[in-house]
C-alpha cells in the first residue's frame, strides 16, 4: 500500500537527489542574438552546448505518497521550499488592484464624458468580459450590465427587474443579449445591489428551481433549492445565501451563516432518511430546531443500529465551490455563481448492472468517494493489523520536518475535542487543508449536535484562514462513511484552493501534485491568520 502513514508513528517519504548524464544528439548550432545586455550583444550560446551534458546535482525533490493512495503523490521542490521556509509568513496572495476603465478613459476626454457609452459599445467581447470580472468601478459595471440584458427601470432609473419574453415554445425567458457578459458582470462583487438583485440574486432570477427549505435568523438568511434534473442522479439540493443576505466574499460569511448553510444539509438528509426508514416527521412548512434535529437523528441512528439496513440511499454527498471567475476566452472557473452556496445529495446503496442495453441479475454499488477511503482502511489493516486512522492521527501529532531544520513542525491549524483542522503531509492542491473528526464519527448520521457544531466551526475557520491568505476560489468535498458500515473511518472534508499560477495540468492529471513549500510552513501561515 503506497501511503505516507506508517505504524511506527512517523510519516514516510522518498527523496530524489538527481545526478545524471545527457547525450547530445543535436546536429546544428543556430545561435542568434537575443538582444543587448549592458550595451553588449547577448546571444543564446548557452542553448547550444558543444558536447554531452553532465548534471552533477539537480534540485532535491521530496516525494510524499498521499495518506490515501488513490490521491497520488506530492512532489516538493527543495529549492522553492527552502526559500519559502526562510519566511513562512510570506505565504499569501495580494489583494487585486482597483480597476476602472471609465476613469482612465475620462483622463483622455476630461471635458467630454458623453463618448463613454459609444466606447463601451465598441469594445470587443473579450475586453468586455475582462472588465466584467476585474473592474472595481460600479460605473463600469452598470454600463456592462446594460450591454448584456434589458432592465425594467423605476422612475429614478434604478432596476426593478429584467424584461422577459415568451419564446416559441411558450417558455418565459429574460431578454439577455450577451449571456457570458451577463454572467460575468452579475457575479462581480462591485456591481451595485439593485443590479445584482435583478440579474442573479432574487429568487427566480436564475430559473424556476423550487425553494423547499429555509434558515432565517436575524441577518443570516439561507434558502434551500431543489435541483430536480441534476447532473447528480436522483437530484440534489443547494443551500444558497438568500438575496437579503449577500455573501460574495468569504470574509463576509459569518459563523452563523455557516451554521445555516449546514443546518439545511443536516435537516434535508435526516428528513429524507427518516421517511426511507418509516420514521414519522410531523413537521411541515417549518425549519426544525437544532434540538428537534438531534432528536430525529437519534431515532435514525437507533433504527439503523437495530435493522442494519439503510434502504435505498445509504450515504451522503456534499460539496462547495466557493468563488467565481470568467475568462475572456469563455472559460468559466469554479462556481456557477459568486453568491455563497453549497450542494448536497444522497446516493443509492445498490443498483442493477446493465450490459448491451439489458438489465442483468447482478448489482453494483454506485460510486461515492468515501468508499475509496474505506478501501484504503481495509488494505492498511490487512497489511499492518492496525487502525489506519489511529496511525494517521499519531503521525500527524508526532510530525517532523523533512528538511532537517528546527523550524515549525506542527501540521495542526486548529482542533477541539471533536475535530482537527490540519495541513496534510502530502497536499493535493497548493494550500490544501483538511478537517477530520477525531471522535469515531464517520458521517453526519453519527454526528451528534456537539460534533456538528465543531464541524461547522472548523469549516468556517478553514475558509476564513484561506480567505485571509488571499484565496479567491476553493473547492471543498466530503469523504463520508456509508451509513451501515462497521469500519474505523472518520468524516473528512478537504479544502482545495485554486491559485492563479496553479490551474492544474498534465502532472495533476497523473495525480502528481507539485508544491513549492513544506506543509509545516503552510500550517504556520494558517495559524498566523487565526491570531
Amino acid at each position: 500500500m503506497r501511503t505516507c502513514v506508517s505504524p511506527n508513528g512517523s510519516f514516510q517519504y522518498t527523496i530524489h537527489n538527481p545526478a545524471y548524464e545527457v547525450k547530445n544528439l543535436r546536429e546544428n548550432d543556430n545561435t542568434t542574438m537575443l538582444g543587448l545586455c549592458n550595451g553588449q550583444d547577448y546571444r543564446n550560446t548557452k542553448n547550444y552546448p558543444e558536447g554531452d551534458i553532465t548534471v552533477e546535482s539537480a534540485d532535491r525533490i521530496y516525494e510524499i505518497p498521499n495518506a490515501l493512495p488513490f490521491k497520488g503523490s506530492t512532489f516538493i521542490n527543495s529549492r522553492w521550499a527552502d526559500q519559502t521556509a526562510k519566511n513562512p509568513l510570506s505565504i499569501g496572495l495580494p489583494e487585486p488592484k482597483e480597476t476602472s476603465f471609465s476613469q482612465n478613459i475620462a483622463k483622455l476626454f476630461p471635458d467630454d464624458t458623453t463618448q463613454l457609452d459609444d466606447i463601451f459599445s465598441a469594445l470587443p467581447e473579450a475586453v468586455l468580459l475582462a472588465l466584467a470580472t476585474t473592474s472595481s468601478d460600479p460605473a463600469d459595471l452598470v454600463r456592462l450590465a446594460a450591454l448584456s440584458c434589458e432592465f425594467h427601470l423605476g422612475q429614478d432609473g434604478t432596476p426593478q427587474g429584467l424584461l422577459y419574453e415568451k419564446d416559441s415554445s411558450g417558455n418565459v425567458r429574460a431578454k439577455i443579449s450577451n449571456h457570458p457578459l451577463f454572467e460575468a458582470v452579475g457575479n462581480n462583487p462591485h456591481l451595485p445591489s439593485p443590479y445584482k438583485q435583478a440579474m442573479v440574486l432574487r429568487p427566480g432570477a436564475q430559473g424556476g428551481s423550487e425553494i423547499i427549505g429555509e434558515w432565517n435568523e436575524a441577518d443570516h438568511h439561507v434558502f434551500e433549492y431543489l435541483r430536480r434534473n441534476s447532473y447528480i442522479p436522483w437530484g440534489h439540493y443547494a443551500s444558497n445565501m438568500a438575496n437579503d443576505a449577500v455573501r460574495y466574499h468569504i470574509r463576509n460569511l459569518s459563523h452563523s451563516d455557516m451554521c445555516g448553510l449546514r443546518h439545511l444539509y443536516y435537516q434535508r438528509t435526516y428528513v429524507r432518511l427518516a421517511a426511507q426508514l418509516g420514521i414519522s416527521v410531523p413537521h411541515t412548512r417549518q425549519t426544525l430546531l437544532p434540538s428537534q434535529l438531534e432528536e430525529l437523528r437519534e431515532k435514525i441512528q437507533e433504527k439503523l443500529n437495530t435493522d442494519q439496513d439503510a434502504g435505498f440511499f445509504d450515504c451522503t454527498m456534499w460539496g462547495w465551490n466557493y468563488g467565481f471567475d470568467f475568462a475572456p476566452s469563455h472559460y468559466r472557473l469554479n462556481a456557477s455563481h459568486q453568491q455563497i452556496h453549497q450542494q448536497f445529495a444522497m446516493l443509492p446503496s445498490s443498483l442493477p448492472i446493465w450490459q448491451h442495453g439489458q438489465q442483468t441479475e447482478k448489482t453494483t454499488t454506485p460510486f461515492a468517494c468515501g468508499q475509496l477511503v474505506a478501501d484504503c482502511i481495509r488494505t492498511y489493516e490487512k497489511e499492518n493489523g492496525r487502525s489506519f486512522f489511529a496511525d494517521y492521527i499519531a503521525n500527524i501529532r508526532k510530525n517532523q520536518r523533512m528538511d532537517g531544520t528546527d523550524g515549525e513542525s506542527s501540521l495542526i491549524v486548529y482542533e477541539d475535542e471533536h475535530v482537527m483542522l490540519f495541513v496534510p503531509k502530502a497536499q493535493t492542491s497548493q494550500w490544501e487543508l483538511q478537517l477530520m473528526t477525531v471522535n469515531n464519527v464517520g458521517n453526519i448520521i453519527e454526528a451528534d449536535q456537539p460534533t456538528r457544531s465543531s464541524l461547522d466551526f472548523g469549516m468556517h475557520t478553514a475558509m476564513q484562514v484561506l480567505g485571509g491568505l488571499g484565496v479567491k476560489m476553493v473547492t471543498t468535498i466530503e469523504y463520508s462513511k456509508r451509513f451501515i458500515e462497521d469500519i474505523d473511518q472518520p468524516l473528512i472534508y478537504t479544502f482545495l484552493p485554486k491559485l492563479p499560477k496553479s490551474p492544474g495540468a498534465f502532472s495533476e492529471a497523473q495525480l502528481r501534485w507539485i508544491m513549492g513549500h513544506f506543509p509545516e510552513d503552510f500550517a504556520l501561515a494558517c495559524r498566523n491568520q487565526l491570531s
